[in-house]
């Protein structure tokens, strides 16, 4: 089994199948995970596999090296479409992040204005004004929600730490008024007599109920698409996908699904 654990503060750029061109930022240690969720599918492997040893960057530390990545990029004529929070966890979950956010976006205006700001995140911060607040200024806001069944839930996100109530978070979620894309992996496979697959009817029916409270602006809908710390998980297929973008679409909200 593979995992991959991404440097600090910046990596890449990295070729996005959903976003472009992607030069990464990653607010975790560079030398290990910390997520608020422990995903049985997360690329960067489990939690208690790659416990750091560094601490996080600091806000100073990312705009030196945001800054110094992209002088070079624009100076070699190679800029990207996207700046992505993403890496080793949860990135709202910086304590500077609202900062970083500022910083970033005036990176952004002064190197690379084309591109576009995004934050891949698990929503267990959304909770927060100021981490609200800040993904309201980003240009993708892009916030999990893998289904609305807890019990799917605790077994394949498996979230860490404060009390996960995926109501809650859905209300926090409707909160940004359209300005967020929801994400969501659709897989299957039985490892150790335990279901994965959320394609059925049961799980999407009631995913389809909170994207109307919701209301995002788009919908991300995807499956596997690297080695995962659990064996034996598998991919959704095409037709299951676009069959599940086309009901998210008859609600009236644009989908794409990727595969």
């Amino acid at each position: 089994m593979s995992t991959i654990i991404y440097p600090s503060p910046i990596f890449g750029p990295v070729h996005s199948r959903r976003l472009g061109v992607s030069l990464g930022i990653n607010l975790q240690p560079g030398d290990g995970k910390m997520c608020t969720f422990d995903c049985v599918y997360c690329e960067c492997g489990f939690n208690a596999d790659h416990i750091p040893h560094s601490p996080r960057p600091t806000r100073e530390q990312v705009a030196e090296c945001l800054e110094q990545t992209l002088a070079k990029m624009r100076a070699d004529g190679i800029l990207p479409d996207v700046l992505t929070f993403a890496g080793n966890g949860e990135p709202t979950g910086h304590p500077d992040f609202a900062s970083i956010i500022d910083d970033t976006l005036r990176l952004r205006d002064k190197y690379a204005p084309a591109a576009k700001v995004s934050v891949l995140s698990n929503a267990t911060f959304v909770h927060h004004p100021l981490v609200r607040a800040a993904l309201m200024r980003v240009d993708n806001n892009i916030q999990k929600l893998d289904t609305v069944d807890i019990e799917y839930i605790q077994k394949t996100d498996r979230p860490t730490g404060r009390r996960y109530d995926v109501e809650e978070v859905i209300d926090n979620l409707a909160l940004f008024q359209g300005r967020v894309i929801i994400q969501t992996m659709f897989m299957k496979g039985i490892v150790d007599g335990i279901d994965y697959d959320n394609t059925s009817d049961h799980y999407v029916l009631p995913w389809l109920r909170a994207l109307r409270h919701i209301s995002p602006r788009e919908v991300m809908i995807y499956t596997i698409a690297r080695e995962t710390p659990t064996v034996g998980l598998q991919k959704a297929t095409l037709e299951e996908l676009n069959h599940i973008r086309d009901m998210v679409i008859a609600e009236g909200i644009p989908c794409t699904a990727y595969c």
